[in-house]
């Protein structure tokens, strides 16, 4: 992994709403967007916004089926870059 991937990778997980968004993702195999937007409660550009940088640093997939978007956790960028430790606790509610 080139360092910039890096970087995007340590600021999406630096925020409190993406971690929150990751472990919801995370209790699905897979989520609608229309579900996490029942979740939670922020506008939609900003789930958005925290989509696309999850997205873009390459912690997340997304799925479009119809007219809706599915995410679901990129488990081999967590792997490559989190130990199972910090794998677990992200993801212990």
């Amino acid at each position: 992994m080139e360092k910039i991937i890096y970087i995007k990778i340590f600021k999406a997980l630096s925020d409190e709403t993406r971690l929150n968004i990751l472990q919801e993702i995370a209790i699905h195999e897979e989520i609608c967007v229309c579900k996490l937007m029942e979740k939670f409660t922020i506008a939609q550009s900003k789930l958005s916004y925290h989509l696309k940088l999850l997205l873009e640093a390459s912690l997340i997939n997304v799925k479009s089926k119809g007219k809706w978007n599915f995410y679901s956790i990129n488990m081999e960028t967590l792997q490559n870059v989190l130990s199972e430790n910090m794998i677990k606790t992200l993801f212990d509610k």
